[in-house]
């Protein structure tokens, strides 16, 4: 990385919800390298601690405070803590979530009501809460919510995170439209399957896990770090007239879903000569 990039956030502040490990992680770790302050809170500070030495082994400049996005008392105490020391946040990452798989008919109430607070309502909460403080600042500010293509795609054993998350890229396009005249961008990234994030390694066999990489058009999985390039593009300046948008960072995964791929391995598919 070169030292033009590394400078690109000095001076910035940036709270990554959920940020110790995966995908958050790779945010994390992206932004700090580029100059930001990172503060990272989740609801515990064990799971923060290990990224917080890696960062700052690195250089970089990163906090951790114990947050329950569903919880606004915390948000707003969160908030009020920030700013005793900085001028508030300009970059509010919402990545904070929860989901496991289920048939829908073994999906408890509980369980549905668990996801969907942590997903749909921590994220209203959180960027209302910081939102907010973003525009009574009269500083403008960035926000993005990380969601998925199973949002509009759907996917059966996700319906509550699929709901969830459908309803942030809702709110993300509609705040984007009600936010801007207060310099504030909204926007969002839908990562399709990443390598490293725990996830896929804890819900499926191996065997799966394969099957999935060599579905995707691009025949691998993402990695956490190509999510940080896409929070720091939507991030930088040369991303200022971008908002409501989902970037989707997957490989060609959900694209290449279609009839298409039936033929993608056809040699005259492939640009080959055609046959008589």
């Amino acid at each position: 990385m070169n030292q033009v990039l590394e400078q690109t956030f000095t001076g910035k502040v940036a709270l990554v919800t959920g940020g110790g490990t995966g995908i958050g992680k790779g945010i994390v770790k992206e932004l700090a390298a580029r100059g930001a302050h990172v503060i990272i809170a989740s609801r515990s500070l064990e799971n923060l601690a290990p990224t917080v030495a890696e960062v700052s082994a690195e250089g970089g400049s990163i906090e951790a405070h114990i947050l329950d996005v569903r919880n606004t008392d915390q948000i707003e105490a969160l908030l009020k803590t920030i700013k005793q020391t900085r001028h508030g946040v300009d970059f509010l990452i919402n990545n904070a979530a929860g989901n496991f798989l289920v048939p829908t008919r073994k999906l408890s109430y509980n369980g549905w009501k668990t996801v969907v607070d942590i997903v749909l309502n921590g994220t209203f909460y959180c960027t209302k809460v910081f939102g907010e403080d973003m525009i009574e600042r009269g500083e403008g500010g960035k926000i993005i919510n990380i969601v998925a293509t199973y949002a509009w795609h759907g996917s059966p054993g996700v319906v509550h995170s699929a709901a969830a998350k459908a309803g942030v890229v809702a709110l993300t396009r509609s705040l984007a439209v009600e936010w801007a005249p207060y310099h504030l961008q909204i926007n969002a990234i839908a990562p399709g399957p990443i390598e490293g994030t725990g996830g896929q390694e804890r819900l499926f066999p191996s065997e799966v896990v394969e099957a999935v990489r060599q579905s995707i058009p691009a025949k691998r999985l993402g990695q956490t770090r190509e999510i940080g390039l896409a929070a720091a593009f939507l991030l930088s300046p040369d991303a200022s007239f971008i908002t409501g948008e989902v970037l989707t960072v997957d490989g060609g995964a959900w694209l290449g879903k279609g009839m298409l791929e039936k033929f993608a391995d056809v040699p005259t598919f492939r640009g080959g000569a055609p046959t008589a």
